[in-house]
């Protein structure tokens, strides 16, 4: 099959104009790169609360609900609190968390594991005011054996 359709001085105009539009506009929009934050809180973990569902004793199934104060990293000033809850998910090993840190200018989300022995990192979900849209990661680290204090450090995208 042969083609007869041809190119007209006027379409190649167009097509010049329309790329080089194209072009101008995309060289007038401001590179918007990643800006990164990090926030080193400090929890105080005084209402939390195991409710235990299913076999009796530490299981799968337990639900853990929180509301706790949030510090400065100093541990000095309290800086807004958060609230949430996390399931058993095996028994003497982990859980699976989520929660919402409120600060004076937004909320930040959270969720992932939150592990009996050793450190545990999450994932930040977003957010609001300041935050709206942010993503990134939490490191979890307890201050004492008891799990009375944790460290919260927050590494975030805007």
């Amino acid at each position: 099959m042969i083609s007869t359709s041809r190119t007209t001085p006027a379409h190649r105009l167009s097509t010049a104009l329309l790329v080089a539009g194209a072009t101008v506009l995309l060289a007038a929009m401001p590179a918007r790169a990643a800006q990164m934050e990090h926030l080193n809180l400090v929890e105080r973990a005084t209402s939390d609360t195991v409710i235990d569902n299913g076999d009796k004793g530490d299981s799968a199934g337990d639900l853990l609900t929180f509301a706790n104060d949030i510090y400065d990293e100093a541990d000095a000033n309290k800086v807004g609190s958060d609230n949430g809850w996390c399931i058993r998910v095996v028994a003497g090993k982990s859980w699976e968390c989520f929660w919402t840190l409120t600060l004076a200018d937004g909320q930040i989300t959270v969720e992932g594991p939150f592990l009996d022995a050793g450190d545990s990192v999450l994932a930040v979900t977003g957010g609001t005011g300041k935050y709206a849209g942010v993503r990134g990661e939490m490191a979890l680290h307890a201050r004492d054996a008891k799990g009375s204090a944790y460290d919260f450090k927050y590494t975030l995208m805007h």
